[in-house]
Order: C-alpha cells, then structure tokens, then sequence
C-alpha cells in the first residue's frame, strides 16, 4: 500500500518526520497483516469444528432434537466467529481498508495536533485506487496545496518513487467520452462523432512540475521528475506523440499500475530527502488535540498499533 504523505492541507505525521514514518508504517503494516491471518485461521478451524459438531448432531434423531435445543448456542458461535471474511482474498480486502483508515489518521493528525478530516476522503475512490494498488515504497502527495511567495497554490497529484518524481494530473469524465489530446491550451472530448472543447489538462500538470523544480532547485537536489495525464475511465487520442508526458487512458492504466507493482527498490534516502523539501513547502492548517486525545494518542503511539481496530 502507497504511503500517503499528504493530504491537501492537513497536518500529516510524514512532515513532522519523514526519515521514520515510512519504515515504520511498513513493519506495522507487515506485523498487523501476520496478526489478522493468525486470527483468521483460528476462526475458520473454529468454523469447521463448529460444522462438523453439527454434521454429527444430525445423524440421529435424538441428536438432531439435542441441535434445535442447542441452535442458539450455535448461533451465538457463529456470530462471534463471523467478524472475519471467510475467504483470505476477502481478508486482504478487509485489511486493506482498515489500513486506508489508518493512513487517513496519520495524514490528518500527529500526537498533538490536527486537521479537521473531511469525510469525503472515505470514499473517495480515486484515493483509494492509488493508495491500495500501489506499493509501500511509493509515497503520494493528494493534491497538495504550495506555499509560495505568500501564496497558496493548488498541487496535482504526486507521486515519490525511489526512482523518480511522477506529477499526475487526473483528466477523467463519464465513461464512453474519447479524450483527444490538442495543445497545451484546449483539448477535445468526443461523443457520437460530436466533440466539444476542454480546457487542456497540461496547464496544472505543468504548473506542479515547476513548483517541485523550483524547490528542488533551491535545495539543490537533482532527481527526476516525469509528467502523466491519467484517465481510467476514458481512451487518449492524440494525433503527434507527446513531448515529455504520459498519457495513460483506459487501456494503459492496468499496464501502468503493474509497472510500479513490480519496483521492488526498498525506500531511498534521497527519496526521503526530497519528499521531506517538498513536505516543508505544502500549507498547513491544524490545531491543537485535546488533552485526552494526546493522552490516548501517546499510550496507542507505545504500544502496537491494530490497523484493523480503526
């Protein structure tokens, strides 16, 4: 699962640390996942045995008497052991989305502050595609907002590998529109042989590209920074191949996820450093936690941290 470092511009626990965040969201990820399963497996021998009780209380008359006597007990059992999915594809459902929860948490609060979480983010389905097909060593900035200069400018999507900087702009409209890819200025959607025209996409993808070179510069880092244009939904046309972007319509996106599934670098250093700048020029707004709640977030902070209670 991708590590969301940013959200907007909420507090996120990566900007207060970014060198031990990530490694340590990776190892509780792992412990978590290594928990749930063992659950699971005794939940499902439960299961069985609880079935096979059962298999042998109906071979007589007297013991299928004894079973109706006993059914509620019986589905007392099997409502507690019933939490779980039953099938392990079902679990790492499961587990994924207690883990998106989790990551909302840490990209919203830290021990003694916090944002204020729209609930939105819950369902957005956009985040979650990203955030649950992508793995650990990517980490994602959803649509940051800069601060430059006394302003405040809207970001794209950003994602840091330990390879390179991918700046996303999400170009997506209903299902069966074409996408024709024009200028840097006006696009085309197609519809029944009719089309209409679009403010180009390139616009903000090239504006986030020249907010990360500008901070990039300034520390002077070097690390390389490709420009995409993402649709799921939608086909990309264009009539001359791109300069320097990716256009990934409905027929590349699969490719396009598999491809970053199959990095297996571990996270880098200077991965870290550069998400760290670019962490320390996104807005920030956040208050302080009650009392109790830093209270609380300190016990939970020492002790293990159960993705799947969240």
């Amino acid at each position: 699962m991708a590590q969301l470092i940013k959200l907007k511009n909420y507090i996120s626990r990566y900007e207060r640390d970014i060198y031990h965040y990530p490694s340590q969201f990776s190892r509780l990820k792992i412990e978590n996942w290594n928990r749930l399963k063992a659950l699971w497996i005794k939940q499902q021998e439960n299961v069985e045995i609880v079935h096979k009780e059962v298999e042998v209380k109906e071979e007589s008359k007297w013991r299928s008497i004894f079973k109706r006597q006993k059914e509620p007990e019986l589905d007392e059992i099997k409502e507690e052991q019933s939490h779980l999915p039953s099938t392990e594809l079902e679990l790492k459902h499961f587990f994924l989305d207690r883990l998106l929860m989790f990551q909302l948490k840490w990209a919203s609060t830290t021990i003694s502050e916090m944002s204020f979480l729209d609930k939105d983010y819950k369902r957005d389905t956009l985040l979650k595609y990203l955030l649950q097909r992508l793995p650990d060593n990517f980490l994602l900035l959803y649509f940051p907002i800069f601060t430059l200069k006394n302003h405040l400018v809207d970001g794209e999507v950003i994602l840091i590998s330990p390879l390179e900087i991918e700046v996303i702009t999400v170009f997506e409209k209903p299902a069966g529109k074409e996408i024709i890819a024009n200028d840097d200025r006006v696009w085309y959607m197609e519809e029944n042989n009719i089309q209409s025209k679009v403010l180009s996409p390139v616009i903000s993808l090239k504006r986030t590209e020249k907010i990360i070179q500008s901070i990039l510069k300034k520390h002077e880092l070097d690390f390389p920074i490709i420009r995409t244009i993402l649709s799921r939904e939608n086909n990309i046309k264009y009539k001359s191949e791109p300069f320097r972007i990716n256009y990934i319509g409905k027929s590349e996106h699969e490719e396009w996820i598999k491809q970053k599934q199959n990095l297996k670098s571990p996270l880098k250093h200077s991965q870290l450093k550069v998400a760290n700048v670019i962490l320390q020029n996104c807005e920030t707004t956040a208050f302080a936690r009650p009392e109790w709640e830093r209270k609380r977030e300190t016990n939970e902070d020492n002790n293990r941290h159960n993705f799947y209670e969240f």
